[in-house]
């Protein structure tokens, strides 16, 4: 009993600075790639409201989840803290959320990946490049949480580096008749249309709280590692929206030469101000690059936690919550993400990964919200080492907001949103099936 046990606790390791690289690593990669998606859908004006109002979601859900991750320390985050405060069923309905969140964010930034390198290597396919990223980062975060953390800040860093490069190259040639230019294209359906890659800006800061059982004091780390992440993204947004539609209008950085959509905006948007044989366009390409490998690797390292918590309390097989005896990490987890994110890779496109992974993220923050307000008033002595403000309209304002959009992503996508739901209830159904037969 005791190897068992022995062999299901992650080892205690990452402090403040490692935490932040993380929560903005998670993140940083929808500065690079992904949201300009949400341009062709709304244009300029029609994402930049659907991205104000998911900026406030943001605020406030992270308000009320840095509460929970420091009461509740668990590496499996939501489905920790939806099992406590809403019972084991709904717990599993959580943790299925935030399994598909964090199973198929990854290879949409892949794909990402293998455009970037498809840039420099143009006989290189994207999608082996993209594979092949599955590999080298998987086996990082196998080898060791401490390693993978400390490669994620250093990558993080030389990604924030080329946002602000990015910045101070165009923000000369901005002008408001770029940044108003059919601004909103498709009316005010635009707006909705566009929340699904406002979210992309700041999905898999919610990672963070995965990481608490590996930090070495949660209960005051996590809290600042929430609050510096999200004020650094809220920035970072804020420049890369403006310095890329602010020069040639918002489809410079949706549509290349042929009229396809590009999966490299920032480099899009740069050719028409500097060219593509300049050394800043490279420059730019190459953080990118770091960009995407830094969410990449991140939120394999997210994934991992949530599978193998899933897998260690026994809604997943029991093989994917044992941890490696010699290298402490959820080692059988992280792989079969991996396969599974490779299959997922190989079959969709990115766009269309992007709001599979963003239905379950919404789910996440919409049961978040919930688990603040429930655990107040059954457990109002839990130890809460940072309480959410202005309680209790920190967690509604969150929790009414995240099913605004929500249902405006479900409009909007409705036979994906289908797929999704699918997904829960086959897997509820299973989950049910098991228990109901172990009762007996």
């Amino acid at each position: 009993m005791s190897d068992s046990t022995n062999n299901t606790h992650l080892e205690a390791s990452l402090t403040p600075t490692l935490l932040w690289g993380l929560g903005v690593g998670y993140v940083i990669s929808g500065m690079y790639f992904g949201w300009n998606f949400g341009l062709e859908k709304g244009g300029s004006l029609g994402m930049a409201l659907a991205t104000g109002l998911v900026v406030i979601m943001y605020v406030c859900f992270t308000f009320g989840y840095a509460e929970l991750s420091c009461a509740i320390p668990k590496a499996g985050g939501i489905f920790d803290y939806a099992t406590r405060a809403l019972g084991r069923d709904w717990g599993f309905v959580a943790g299925i959320a935030q399994v598909v969140e964090f199973v198929l964010a990854p290879p949409a930034i892949a794909v990402g990946i293998g455009a970037h390198v498809n840039l420099f290597f143009p006989e290189l396919p994207p999608t082996y490049a993209a594979i092949g990223a599955y590999i080298v980062f998987t086996s990082l975060n196998i080898i060791g949480v401490k390693l993978a953390a400390t490669f994620e800040l250093l990558i993080t860093f030389v990604a924030i580096a080329g946002l602000l490069l990015f910045a101070s190259i165009t923000f000369g040639a901005v002008s408001v008749q770029h940044l108003s230019h059919n601004a909103l294209p498709n009316g005010w359906s635009g707006v909705w249309a566009a929340i699904p890659f406002a979210i992309w800006f700041f999905l898999g800061i919610e990672g963070l709280a995965n990481a608490a059982e590996e930090s070495k004091n949660p209960q005051r780390d996590l809290t600042r590692g929430f609050g510096s992440a999200m004020f650094t993204l809220v920035i970072l947004c804020s420049i890369t929206f403006i310095g890329s539609v602010g020069i040639a209008g918002w489809e410079a950085v949706i549509y290349k030469a042929d009229g396809s959509s590009s999966d490299s905006p920032l480099p899009l948007a740069l050719a028409r101000l500097v060219g593509e044989s300049s050394i800043w366009y490279s420059a730019v390409i190459v953080t990118g690059l770091f960009g995407l490998v830094a969410s990449f690797h991140g939120l394999l390292m997210a994934a991992g936690r949530a599978t193998f918590e899933m897998g260690r309390v026994g809604h997943f097989p029991r093989i994917l919550g044992q941890i490696h005896p010699k290298l402490q990490t959820p080692a059988n987890a992280l792989l079969v993400n991996m396969v599974v994110g490779i299959i997922v890779l190989l079959s969709n496109t990115s766009a269309d990964i992007i709001v599979l992974s963003v239905l379950g993220a919404l789910t996440l923050y919409g049961f978040g919200s919930i688990c603040v307000i429930r655990l107040r008033q059954n457990e109002p002595n839990l130890p809460r080492p940072f309480r959410a403000p202005a309680y209790p309209y920190i967690p509604w304002c969150a929790f009414g907001l995240t099913l605004v959009s929500l249902i405006a992503v479900v409009v909007s996508n409705p036979l994906l949103a289908a797929y999704y739901v699918g997904t829960l209830v086959v897997s509820f159904t299973i989950y049910w099936a098991i228990s109901m037969y172990q009762k007996e």
